[in-house]
């Protein structure tokens, strides 16, 4: 599970302490790549080029359509683009609702403040020391050792792993989306709160810290974060929602009791509370776009089949690439 809690953590913890794309100082020839804002250029080629990714359903209920769309907390430069059937589907709506708006100030705010290191909670020595060295291997300054959560570092030390294959936070699919719906001029909501995902992610004691905090950086030592990133990043991109819903079958990452209740409190306690503000949005009488981690859509507890159970006729939009 640990592997798990080290890929899906939400992109922002990796955008408050990495900067944004905007931001790229120099940095050594051994450090992964920063991201890299696209020019003008490149921009109008990313458009010309866009194609469809991803998985998206159409909701219909009380005559009107709304939209769930699958995303991934991290991207290439090419997927800032939506394709032509996501793109259509979002301009049809009236509201943008990610987890949570990374692009709202006060939700950048608040989750600055939720993400800073509470004195109270101590890694070991060893640990610590493990955690620096990792720090020093992706050029972070080691300082964030003492300001900023651990687990939350492991988040961002997770990017900082796939960057090198040429994937940024930056340019995950719910940035993307927040910045081309401001562009369209359509209201962003966020579905959940800051504290909630923070709760899933930043452990109350310090006997969980430690010991999720050893697994997290053996997982990081021995290169088994970034082989599982990517194989979630390929499958997302061609649509393979079976091999997502098949996630804990080839991840080894649910191994124990203790696993499976951090899984069960990452996905499955959220999905009813997600179905939920999608629901509220849409029968306030909003044509929503609605769009969350894509393992939050498959199985018997994703967000489609709790939808349909909410009196909603669901489809599957093909998306074909251009």
């Amino acid at each position: 599970m640990n592997v798990l809690r080290r890929v899906l953590p939400w992109v922002l913890a990796a955008c408050c302490l990495g900067g944004a794309a905007g931001a790229t100082p120099p940095q050594p020839a051994n450090c992964p790549p920063a991201a890299r804002p696209p020019s003008a250029e490149e921009q109008a080629a990313g458009w010309r080029d866009a194609r469809d990714r991803g998985m998206l359903w159409r909701l219909e209920k009380d005559g009107r359509t709304s939209w769930l769309y699958g995303t991934i907390h991290i991207g290439k430069t090419a997927w800032a683009y939506p394709g032509p059937t996501v793109r259509a589907a979002l301009e049809d709506s009236d509201t943008l609702a990610l987890e949570l708006d990374p692009l709202d100030p006060a939700v950048l705010g608040e989750l600055q403040a939720g993400m800073a290191r509470d004195p109270r909670l101590t890694l070991t020595p060893a640990l610590d020391r493990r955690l620096r060295a990792q720090l020093r291997r992706a050029c972070l300054p080691e300082t964030h050792a003492d300001q900023v959560a651990p687990e939350m570092l492991a988040a961002n030390l997770t990017m900082a792993a796939t960057a090198r294959d040429g994937f940024h936070a930056a340019f995950g699919i719910d940035v993307s989306l927040a910045q081309v719906a401001r562009a369209m001029n359509k209201p962003v909501a966020s579905l959940e709160t800051v504290s909630l995902q923070l709760a899933s992610l930043v452990s109350a004691n310090e006997t969980d810290l430690r010991g999720n905090m050893t697994r997290m950086l053996a997982d990081l030592e021995q290169d088994r974060v970034r082989p599982l990133a990517l194989r979630l990043a390929r499958a997302w991109e061609t649509g393979r929602d079976d091999e997502l819903g098949r996630f804990t079958t080839w991840c080894n990452c649910v191994r124990t009791p203790r696993d499976r209740a951090q899984m069960k409190a990452l996905l499955e306690d959220r999905n009813p509370g997600l179905a939920a503000a999608v629901d509220r949005l849409h029968a306030g009488g909003q044509s929503v776009f609605a769009a969350v981690g894509s393992l939050h859509l498959v199985g018997a507890s994703g967000l489609p089949a709790l939808l349909a159970e909410r009196g909603y006729t669901v489809t599957r939009e093909p998306l074909t690439p251009r």
